[in-house]
């Protein structure tokens, strides 16, 4: 299943790069002296430094060692980050697979060299070569964390976890009695397109979804259709994480697709919160540092790639995220993840997640990525 993914996702990656022409750089040579600044764009919650709380701190230690002052800019999606990349001022992005190829593509990244990084050995082998992250055998980033989209819902209101992301794709009657219309949520951004495909792809198998993000122009038209019935119901469509966990405490918002950051930031609130991967299955990201093709700090950003494979980093990131790592063996012995962590958070269901990639044409067999954003964009807007 791993290798038919990976497989499948190459084609695509061959055609992508193929079409946009990418002559990619040659890769660092050798590290230099620390530039003593390095500035990531990151997905909230990737980059702690002990602020929220102070057992979570793999910012810091790196700063220290290294003495390269990290600045994050925090980005809530994909599209965000490509848009950030092509601005500049930027060394690092922990891009998404919807993000990575395009932003191979767009030659906003540079191929990295292995040598320079000691702690690619820890690196999961299912992960190593992924499509999403190397093209022509060259890599353009290290593997950082990975993980489903999960629904995330009031445990209040949910006595059990629901089955079906139909609670928040149809309208219905809840526990309580009442419509979940202006309960639920949906994601700011057209990946979440495929959210709805492969919903389709379990309850309407007529329509014949094999992959939520190759669909054909009657396989497109049925989504759209799905996602236009989800405006009404729509409570708002999240891309902060911090405004999402707000709406669950403050708002009455009791189910949405999520991440497990939220989930675990709630909790730990000791609010009535809960998450689960309903029978139609989950979404997913693979993450990938990525290295700007003009970055001012390289040596600081070598550097921060190879820290950031360290077991403990890895497992603390984990743990705080909610997210799997990359590095198998930061699944025992960690005191925030736990043995049990890697697990709870999805390590062995690798190939029942739809990994996030942008959508290609392929000739015209499928619709593109250009058409899902202009869209999405439309239905945001009610039309």
């Amino acid at each position: 299943m791993i290798v038919h993914k990976t497989a499948l996702l190459s084609a695509l990656t061959t055609a992508l790069l193929a079409s946009a022409g990418v002559q990619a750089g040659e890769p660092l040579k050798a590290l230099g002296a620390g530039e003593g600044q390095l500035d990531i764009i990151a997905w909230p919650g990737y980059m702690e430094r002990g602020e929220s709380d102070k057992a979570y701190d793999w910012v810091t230690g790196f700063e220290k060692q290294t003495g390269c002052k990290v600045n994050v800019k925090s980005a809530a999606t994909s599209d965000e980050m490509v848009s950030l990349m092509a601005k500049g001022g930027y060394d690092l992005v922990t891009a998404s697979g919807d993000a990575s190829l395009r932003l191979i593509a767009g030659k906003r990244v540079q191929p990295i060299n292995l040598d320079l990084i000691p702690n690619w050995k820890n690196v999961d082998e299912r992960l190593k070569n992924g499509a999403w992250h190397v093209v022509n055998n060259q890599h353009f980033g290290t593997p950082y964390q990975w993980g489903p989209n999960v629904l995330m819902y009031n445990t209040n209101l949910f006595k059990t976890a629901p089955t079906s992301w139909s609670v928040v794709f149809e309208e219905q009657t809840l526990a309580d009695g009442k419509s979940n219309k202006g309960r639920v949520q949906a994601y700011d951004g057209p990946i979440y397109i495929a959210d709805a495909a492969l919903y389709l792809k379990a309850t309407q198998p007529a329509l014949g979804i094999q992959d939520p993000y190759l669909l054909t122009e009657p396989q497109y038209a049925a989504t759209l259709e799905l996602l236009r019935k989800q405006h009404a119901l729509a409570h708002r469509y999240w891309h902060d994480a911090t405004v999402q966990m707000s709406d669950f405490k403050n708002e009455g918002v009791v189910a949405s697709g999520s991440w497990k950051y939220q989930v675990n930031t709630l909790q730990g609130e000791k609010q009535p919160i809960a998450s689960t991967v309903p029978a139609e299955g989950a979404t997913g990201w693979a993450d990938t540092t990525m290295l700007h093709a003009d970055a001012k700090h390289p040596t600081c950003a070598y550097q921060w790639m190879d820290w950031s494979l360290q077991p403990k980093v890895q497992g603390d990131v984990a743990a705080w995220f909610g997210s799997v790592p990359a590095v198998p063996a930061a699944c025992k012995g960690g005191a925030l993840l736990g043995d049990e962590g890697c697990s709870t958070n999805g390590f062995d269901n690798f190939d029942k997640i739809a990994f996030w990639k942008t959508p290609q044409a392929e000739g015209g067999k499928y619709v593109p990525y250009s058409r899902w954003t202009q869209d999405y964009i439309a239905i945001m807007g009610g039309r």
